[in-house]
């Protein structure tokens, strides 16, 4: 096998021409999942495309909150776009095999925006704290200027997060198997097939697991503790309820995105021993779905956007009679 050598640090570092991605070898109805995937991406365009478009075309939803709903829809869009396609090439056209560079861009923009989702969701948290503990702060405190920043950030510590665990990938050798047991070119299944010391690469997948999935989930969870006592607090039953009804869409998106990745990652620490086939069925379901499934929560259960799209439907179906 050729590969692509380099002098650093009196080191020789070997990168192969490319990896061969090989999940789901046992997995019967691969290229029916692939079609449903497909299915999925496209559903997940449309539908996050006109949640952005619904937005940006009504200068009364130019909120904070809806300009965090719009942060989540180009994420969803950009980290399906990274995935779903990829998959649809290795499994279904059955060309798996992914260029050294090709692969790490991949890797690159799956959790940088993986963990921009995480944080965009943490995000709407904090807009729900924001409304619901301090409605009469709400104005001055969450403004749109703050929002872009809040955002903004985000956006900064996800890419440079990303960059800094996928740059150091190129100082790994690999001498050995260039065989990526998953559904894309994973960071942990890519860094495990070196030939040399990984470590590095091994403390930087355990602190990313912490920053993307630990801290957003406990300042979430703390969130709603708040928003719950708030809540409790107030004497009229129909604020109460009021309160929590804006905080449904929410919930539902931060199930549809963490449980799933908190079970997979609890069984594996845990059980330790979960079928590989498995564990690539879940992760590709738990990163696919979400992007699908969030524009249409937020498109069906807010009033505002769901008033607006009702608006845009009657105004196309007058233009097709005339």
């Amino acid at each position: 096998m050729s590969t692509f050598r380099s002098i650093s640090n009196s080191s020789v570092i070997i990168h192969p021409p490319g990896f061969y991605i090989i999940g789901f070898q046992s997995f019967p109805f691969i290229s029916a999942y692939i079609i449903f995937l497909a299915f999925i991406y496209m559903l997940s365009v449309v539908f996050n495309s006109l949640l952005i478009y619904i937005i940006a075309v009504n200068h009364c939803l130019h909120t904070p909150k809806f300009l965090a709903i719009t942060n989540l829809a180009v994420i969803d869009l950009v980290l399906n776009t990274c995935i779903i396609p990829s998959m649809i090439k290795v499994f279904l056209i059955k060309d798996n095999f992914v260029p050294f560079n090709p692969c790490l861009v991949q890797m690159f923009v799956c959790y940088a925006f993986v963990t921009l989702e995480s944080y965009a969701v943490t995000i709407l948290a904090y807009d729900r704290l924001i409304a619901i503990c301090f409605p009469f702060r709400q104005n001055s405190i969450n403004t749109v200027r703050s929002m872009l920043c809040i955002i903004s950030t985000s956006w900064c510590f996800g890419l440079g997060l990303s960059t800094f665990t996928t740059s150091s990938m190129t100082r790994l050798s690999f001498c050995n198997s260039v065989r990526v047991f998953s559904y894309f070119c994973d960071y942990a299944p890519v860094f495990r097939l070196a030939c040399n010391d990984y470590s590095l690469q091994w403390s930087a997948a355990s602190w990313l697991s912490v920053l993307l999935l630990g801290v957003p989930f406990v300042f979430i969870f703390l969130t709603y503790m708040c928003i719950l006592g708030t809540v409790f607090k107030m004497k009229s039953l129909d604020r109460r309820v009021k309160a929590l009804t804006t905080c449904i869409e929410h919930i539902i998106v931060v199930a549809i995105f963490y449980i799933p990745l908190l079970v997979i990652f609890s069984i594996g620490f845990y059980v330790k021993v979960v079928e590989p086939d498995k564990r690539v069925l879940s992760l590709s379901l738990a990163s696919c779905m979400p992007p699908c499934i969030n524009p249409i929560v937020y498109s069906l259960t807010t009033k505002e956007i769901k008033i607006r799209a009702q608006a845009i439907f009657r105004k196309n179906k007058v233009n097709g009679k005339i």
